[in-house]
């Protein structure tokens, strides 16, 4: 119930890497992105830039899709369910 609520609020403002990135954080659950996800396995998802991966994750972050966990170069993100 949880997911559909998410994707009825986010689907049309999020972008193909940021939607491929949310659906297999979804896919895999807790323990397939434990300590949530970084600009590392952003990147190694999307095979982008490392600016592009924090664009992205910090937008994501702005929009309320994602909950941020710690700071600086140990940012990781949650999702916001």
């Amino acid at each position: 119930m949880k997911k559909a609520k998410f994707f009825d609020k986010f689907q049309d403002k999020l972008n193909e890497r940021q939607l491929k990135t949310v659906k297999r954080m979804l896919a895999e659950g807790y323990k397939g992105f434990e300590g949530g996800m970084n600009a590392g396995k952003y990147i190694s998802l999307n095979r982008t830039s490392k600016s592009t991966a924090t664009r992205d994750l910090q937008d994501l972050f702005d929009k309320g899709a994602f909950i941020k966990k710690g700071g600086g170069r140990s940012t990781s993100y949650l999702l916001n369910l």
